[in-house]
Parts: C-alpha cells; structure tokens; sequence
C-alpha cells in the first residue's frame, strides 16, 4: 500500500511539472489587421491617428522597418497561417480555384496551420475574425486546428449585419454554426466580444493558448460607427498631399524609414488637393475620417484584449504580434462599389472603397499599393510585444517575412512541425525564427536564400540590398532598385546593372520551379482572368 502511495504521488508531481512546464510556454496573439498602410499607425508616422494602444505595443515591444507580406488577403492569409510561399501552400493567386495545385485556392493538407501544429502541441487554439483561405466547409478554421472560431470565411464583411440570414452579405459562423449581428452591433467589436469570450473558456483547458485575431478592419466598406469619425474632424484639413510629406517626415524621425532617402514620387494620377473645390475636399476628408476612425476602434479592442490578458493575469506571458496583411489600396485596379451604396460614408448602409489618393498617405513613403510587388503593395507594419523576451523600444532592420512568422512561433512554444501529419508528408519550413533577433542586439535577418513574390502576374526578388520587380500589365519587364539608398523606389537601375538583374532573375527562376509558379499568361490563356 506504501509503494502505491509513493507511486501515486510521484505520477503526481511529474503531471504537476508538465503542467508547470507548459504553463511557462508562452500564450500567443496573433494580430492581423486588413489593407492598412505603412504609415496609418502613429508608430510608423501617422501621429495624427489615436493608437494609443498599438503605440504602447511598439514602445515597449521591437519594430521592423522591413517586413514584407504578399501584397493582397488571401496570399498573405496562406503564408501567414502556414509558414509557406502562397504557391506551396495553394492560393498563389487568391482564394478562386484555377485548377492547378499551386492555384487551387485553399490550403493544401500539406501545408500546416499554426492552429494544426499548435494544438498537436498542448495549445488551446482560437481564431476570430476573417478567415479567407478556404470557402467549402471542410477548409474551414475548425477544420483546420482551431478548436474555438468565430469568423467569416471570405474576404470582406459589412460591418453591421443585420440578425437576418436573408440579408447578410457575407454569413458569420461561431463553431461551424451560423451566427448573426444582432441590430447596431459593430463587427470589429464582436470579432474582440467573441475572443475574449473564448480566452476566458480556456482558462479551464489548463494549457498556454494561440489566439488568430483577423479584424477586417480598415478594408472597405467604410463603415464605423459615427463618434470614431467626429474624433477626426479637424484631423483631414490639410489634404493628401501635405500630410504625405509630413508621414514620410514623421516615419523617417521615428526611424521607420531611413534618414537621407527621398519619399517616393508622386502618383500622377491623382488630382493635387488644392485644385478641388470646397464641396470635394468636405467629401474626402469624411472618407479619411472614416477610415481613420476604423483604425482607432481596432485600436481600441487590442485594449479591451490587453485588460482581459491582465484579469486572467496571462499578459505577463504572452507574445503579441501585430501587422497588416498588405499595404494600403489603390492603383488602377481599385474596386468600386457605387450601386451598392444607400447611407452617408461612413454608415451601414454606405459601401465606399479606400481610394489612391489617401491610400498614396496611407503608404507614405513608400511607393504604390496592395496587390502590387513595389514596397507600398508588399510592405507594412511589424511590430513584437513581449517583455520576458523582446527588447523594448527597439528598431530592426528586417528583413522580415510572413514566412518567418511560423517558425519564429514554434521556436517561442517549443513546438516540432512534423515530417508528416495524418498519414501526409508535410511541406517542410521555409522562413527563419527571428527569435534571436528580437532578443539580441541583431539587426538583420541571415538568409542564405532570396525572398521571392508573384501574384497575378506581377514578380518580385529581394536579395541583400537589391530588388527585382516587374508588373505584368507593363510588360513585365524587370526593375532594379538599391533599396538601402532608395527605398522609395525612385530611380530604375536595371539598365546599370544587367548583371545584377540576370542573377536575380535566376534566382526568380530557381523560385519559381520550385514553387509550382505557373506563367501567368499561360493561366490568362486557359483561365477566365483578367
């Protein structure tokens, strides 16, 4: 009976010490926001934005000058949740079927999730938000290891849906089942309602946790509710072409963009803001408002998910992660939704899409937009919060990566990504953990291998201090830019430079087989794309 006794409590005290050892792995936020552009927070130039939350996030967390995504939703979804390229995991072009493994246009069984790898792990899983990374009901997120979701599972929402299943643009789901906003109900702040929810269930799973927060915020429609907007009133006065100039001045004192590099030109197309009449620039300032104020209510629930980590009194252990999924949108590809429209931007009943102008602020300094491979489309804030660890107040160089994110979180959560997973053989890490980075006086990330982009046609390589790009509808001829004297990506060196742009564009090639990358003209030509 003795021996039992000891035996019972020696199994005891090891379960006791698993318990203990897991409780010392970290909790994990993961904060993803939609469309927002490099300089549309204050800790990247956007002063005039109340971010109060996210500031405090960069103060005493690191931030990246380069960090790059891929350019538009569902690519960067893919590589974000997978740690793959977009083309190995399957949505190399978005999340529309073309028929092709590399474009199927939902994760393949192959590519892990950071839910799957996680939970196989000892971590409660959780998603809330937008999901846009698979549309039948087996791609959904608790499919795929998120054992508590609360999400929709395309690629924009009406910010007020209304509790009738008639009328929803796009149907939420809570647990695979159908759920609906009731009346006045703002969709950011269910998206934070629902997480928190779900943090305070898994205070009884007894294991660290991995909450996937995708607000669909700022992304169009432009819809908050009216307060957020008369915070800005006065904020919008001077036009985009001023505030600009000041973004870029603001980012360059914060040490977000480099000191001694010029903003990028100016986009042409877009009408000088002192050649509008009184009328027009009343219309566009409320556009900006909106806007703004959409980032200050996501700004707002990151607070609300802060003081619930303090209550459970989890925040002490737990990393938070926050980015942008692409840059800012705009460009000739901008979307519009005129007829859909019935309310004051701004409203529920509006439907207004971000536009060039604003979006060329929103980008500031950088040049062009989402779905494009210049840094305005493929780059945005990065920014790691965690005291035990990260340094804070810090800068980092980068060059940073969706690819590395995966890796760095599995590196954190002691974590293995296994060879293979229900009987399927896994595609295995690309990226690098930036653990060390974070928690040294490291500046740069050490690659061996370039960084590679295509979407729609559109190509890019990053390699040390150069870049290779080319987009489609030009021709897709390359460009060369030195991004450590120009990150701007003003002055085309490729002509210079021929050397340059034929290793690189190996490189490209090596990548692109690799991958499974199709021509995109091959797709155009046996695919409805245009």
């Amino acid at each position: 009976m003795k021996r039992k006794s000891i035996t019972i409590n020696a199994l005891l005290l090891l379960l006791s010490l698993s318990v203990f050892a897991q409780e010392k792995r970290p909790n994990i936020v993961l904060i993803l926001v939609d469309d927002l552009g490099f300089s549309d927070i204050a800790p990247y130039g956007g002063d005039e934005l109340q971010t109060k939350h996210i500031n405090q996030l960069a103060k005493e967390g690191t931030k990246f000058q380069e960090f790059y995504n891929n350019s538009i939703c569902a690519p960067t979804r893919a590589s974000l949740l997978t740690g793959q390229y977009s083309h190995k995991a399957g949505i190399g072009y978005f999340n529309v079927n073309l028929g092709l493994p590399a474009y199927q246009g939902f994760l393949n069984k192959e590519s892990l999730t950071l839910a799957e790898v996680l939970k196989n792990s000892g971590y409660s899983t959780i998603i809330s938000g937008k999901w846009h990374v698979g549309d039948d009901f087996d791609q959904w997120p608790a499919q795929r290891g998120f054992e508590r979701s609360f999400n929709f599972v395309g690629g924009a929402s009406n910010f007020y849906e209304i509790n009738n299943p008639d009328s929803a643009t796009v149907s939420l789901y809570k647990n695979n089942e159908p759920f609906y906003l009731t009346k006045d109900k703002y969709l950011t702040d269910e998206i934070t309602e629902q997480a928190i929810g779900f943090l305070k269930e898994q205070q009884k799973d007894n294991k660290p946790f991995f909450l996937y927060l995708a607000y669909n915020a700022p992304h169009w429609p432009l819809q908050v509710p009216e307060e957020e907007t008369q915070k800005y009133k006065d904020a919008y006065s001077l036009g985009w072409d001023s505030l600009r100039i000041k973004r870029f001045e603001q980012a360059q004192a914060k040490g977000v963009f480099p000191k001694g590099q010029a903003i990028t030109q100016r986009d042409s197309s877009i009408q000088a803001w002192n050649r509008l009449t009184y009328d027009e620039q009343q219309y566009w300032k409320r556009r900006q408002q909106v806007f703004a104020g959409m980032i200050d209510r996501v700004d707002q629930n990151i607070g609300r998910i802060q003081k619930t980590l303090k209550e459970l009194k989890k925040d002490k252990n737990t990393i938070i992660i926050f980015l942008s999924d692409n840059g800012a949108q705009g460009g000739e590809r901008n979307r519009i939704y005129t007829s859909r429209t019935s309310g004051t931007v701004g409203s529920a009943g509006s439907y207004d899409v971000q536009n060039s102008n604003w979006s060329q602020t929103g980008n500031s300094p950088l040049r062009s937009y989402k779905d494009n491979p210049y840094e305005g489309g493929i780059s945005a804030p990065f920014i790691v919060w965690y005291p035990k660890e990260v340094k804070a107040n810090r800068i980092k160089r980068g060059t940073g990566h969706l690819i590395d994110i995966a890796p760095t979180l599995y590196d954190f959560a002691e974590a293995k990504y296994p060879t293979s997973f229900a009987e399927v053989e896994t595609n295995q890490l690309p990226g690098k953990s930036l653990r060390s980075l974070l928690n040294s006086d490291q500046v740069q990330v050490e690659r061996d291998k370039p960084l590679c982009w295509e979407r729609a046609g559109n190509r890019a390589v990053r390699y040390g201090q150069w870049k290779l790009v080319s987009i489609f509808r030009k021709g897709n001829v390359w460009e060369l830019y030195n991004i450590d004297e120009d990150r701007a990506e003003n002055i085309d060196l490729a002509s210079k430079h021929p050397e340059i742009v034929k290793e690189l564009a190996g490189y490209y090639g090596d990548w692109a087989k690799e991958n499974a990358v199709i021509d995109y003209r091959k797709i155009q030509q046996q695919r409805i794309i245009r």
